[in-house]
């Protein structure tokens, strides 16, 4: 074996314990999000915030599938999902469905009731804090996934894209009313999220059934169109 090859291995190898690591950081990040989110948003009576949470929560399930899938690659090379990783993914989909009716009737529910949360300064700070992570993680692993040309790893790189589209929804639905006073803006906040919540389980189920990490989406994911970093 030459010397460049054994140095291509152990660079890939190298860049795969990177993006296994990422993995864990997304996942310890988000099992952290969900917790302060959660626990804020029940203080606070803030529904985008709290959804915003519960969000985080199922982000882990999805999160402990990608990242078993990443050091099976690295031991195995093979992208396909296992049992495990099809099993997860399932789980991730049921579980946003779920989320998904609970938020929406909620939501509905409180808009008609004319709900105000006490204060959404929590629902800023967490926004503006989780938008500068993901933005962050997105531009690692997709520089990894492409460097490695990993369907498994852009998929990953796909999730911190809609964590920080969701980061984005909290903080126009938090700064929004604490600018305005419009109770229903914190409401409307968590309608979204749970249309951003449909649209994950149905990508997750899709996944499943595919055998594959790969998005089916066509656009505004990395494995798709442009390459956004």
């Amino acid at each position: 074996m030459t010397t460049l090859a054994v140095k291509l291995i152990s660079d890939k190898r190298k860049l795969y314990a990177w993006a296994s690591a990422l993995a864990l950081i997304t996942i310890f990040y988000n099992i952290a999000e969900g917790l302060v989110s959660v626990l804020f948003g029940l203080e606070d009576g803030s529904m985008s915030l709290f959804s915003f949470g519960l969000d985080s929560f199922v982000e882990v399930v999805s999160g402990i599938g990608i990242w078993h899938m990443v050091r099976r690659i690295k031991q195995e090379g093979a992208e396909k999902p296992d049992r495990f990783e099809q099993h997860a993914l399932r789980i991730t989909g049921t579980a946003f469905f779920v989320l998904t009716a609970g938020l929406i009737l909620t939501s509905v529910v409180e808009i008609y009731r004319g709900h105000k949360p006490e204060n959404t300064f929590w629902g800023i700070v967490i926004s503006i804090i989780s938008i500068l992570s993901m933005g962050l993680l997105l531009r690692a692993k997709g520089k990894v996934g492409r460097t490695l040309n990993s369907s498994a790893i852009l998929a990953d790189a796909a999730c911190s894209r809609a964590c920080l589209q969701l980061s984005i929804v909290l903080l126009i639905a938090s700064a929004g009313y604490k600018l305005t006073g419009i109770g229903g803006l914190d409401s409307i906040g968590a309608f979204v999220i749970g249309g951003f919540c449909y649209r994950e389980g149905k990508e997750a189920f899709a996944k499943a059934r595919a055998g594959s990490f790969t998005c089916s989406c066509e656009e505004g994911c990395p494995s798709h169109g442009r390459k956004k970093s």
